[in-house]
């Protein structure tokens, strides 16, 4: 039963850090330090979890990925009532229900206090429904979990993820075709917006080829990358009419955010490791992580390189391989490290060189020679000299 009971943990945590957006003011500073606190400690001390049980119960299984659906509902309802100019029935009523007044509280919250919402459901957003969006996207056939997956990331401008990590990442990752694995030497706030751009440039080329091949118009409906901005402007649409314009703004900052973290964590997942083209992708394409905090928050997310080794194994399945290239800490850390280029390439200097010696074939140091212009072990015999 634990093994099941593991994975909710990131619910009860959003749900934590929902209760205090609701609450305003200071408490949102305080679920925020409360949040990152516990997931960079957590994934310091827990230790790491090389379990691989049976998990035979599929519905439940599905019944804690799908659960991210009313929890993302929660989440941005919430968030929107931080905002809006309109004062809720029903938030009167709890308010007069449990003796708080949580319109004195909204309209006593500062600007700062906002900014640092905006940050904090960025960050539940990110995980209650990307990685969730992330799992459901891949269960190519599933339309029901394809939609919904659609639809959870529609909220952070990227309902085309479907289209481009599934038919691009996954196949040309680690190769200088993927416009998420970051080279060596670039930083984050460079690649955020090189990746950007690249995977939505990559997601209407492969729907503009899909629908040439089907004799069917690019500019259709039936276009998946249209369909998908267009999920994205029915949900602002939405907000503007129940939260005004002071909800989309806060919303769509929310899911910039959200958008931005998983950049992030790409780049994080395959900072400067290489392919070659025509070669299988396999566990040491990726930075691997077993940290209990994080594969148990992020439904085995961070279990990277088997699930780049095998992209159809659903998360409950995906296996530790202690044997990949280790990322340097758990999910939450690291993103913090990563906003900090100089430590971040002082800290993974030791773990390339180590990649280059021990794992790396002689196409791949020609790949990483002509990349950096200087030399690199060019054989094995070279690679023991080190």
């Amino acid at each position: 039963m634990f093994h099941y009971l593991k994975f909710t943990n990131y619910f009860i945590t959003t749900l934590l850090g929902i209760t205090t957006v609701l609450l305003g003011q200071y408490w949102i500073l305080l679920g925020f330090g409360v949040f990152i606190i516990f997931y960079i400690v957590g994934d310091t001390f827990f230790g790491e979890d090389l379990s691989q049980p049976n998990l035979t119960n599929k519905w439940v299984l599905d019944a804690m990925l799908y659960a991210s659906v009313p929890t993302t509902f929660i989440l941005m309802t919430v968030c929107i009532w931080l905002v809006t100019p309109f004062n809720w029935p029903i938030i009167q009523w709890l308010s007069s229900t449990i003796g708080y007044d949580f319109v004195a509280a909204k309209a006593n919250t500062h600007i700062i206090e906002i900014l640092v919402a905006v940050v904090f459901c960025g960050l539940m957003l990110s995980g209650i429904a990307t990685v969730v969006g992330h799992e459901l996207i891949h269960r190519i056939g599933n339309k029901k979990a394809i939609t919904t997956g659609r639809w959870l990331l529609s909220l952070s401008f990227d309902a085309s993820f479907s289209i481009e990590h599934v038919f691009n990442h996954h196949v040309h990752v680690a190769t200088e075709n993927d416009p998420v694995t970051a080279p060596r030497g670039r930083s984050i706030y460079k690649h955020v917006p090189i990746a950007i751009w690249g995977t939505n440039k990559s997601a209407w080329q492969i729907e503009a080829k899909r629908l040439k091949r089907q004799k069917k118009a690019v500019i259709t409906l039936h276009n998946q990358y249209i369909t998908g901005w267009l999920m994205t402007l029915a949900w602002l649409g939405f907000v503007f009419l129940v939260a005004s314009w002071q909800g989309v703004l806060f919303v769509a900052g929310i899911g910039l955010v959200a958008k931005i973290v998983l950049e992030i964590v790409n780049y994080m997942e395959h900072y400067g490791l290489v392919r070659h083209p025509r070669e299988r992708v396999m566990p040491k394409h990726s930075w691997n992580t077993n940290r209990r905090i994080s594969c148990w928050a992020m439904f085995n997310l961070p279990r990277h390189s088997h699930h780049h080794a095998k992209g159809a194994v659903p998360f409950e399945k995906l296996e530790a391989m202690p044997d990949a290239p280790i990322m340097i800490g758990g999910y939450i850390s690291t993103i913090v490290l990563v906003l900090l280029p100089p430590l971040w390439y002082r800290l993974m200097k030791p773990k390339l060189q180590h990649w280059d010696d021990t794992m790396a074939n002689e196409k791949e140091l020609s790949i990483l020679r002509l990349q950096q212009g200087h030399s690199l072990p060019t054989s094995a015999n070279d690679r023991r000299l080190i």
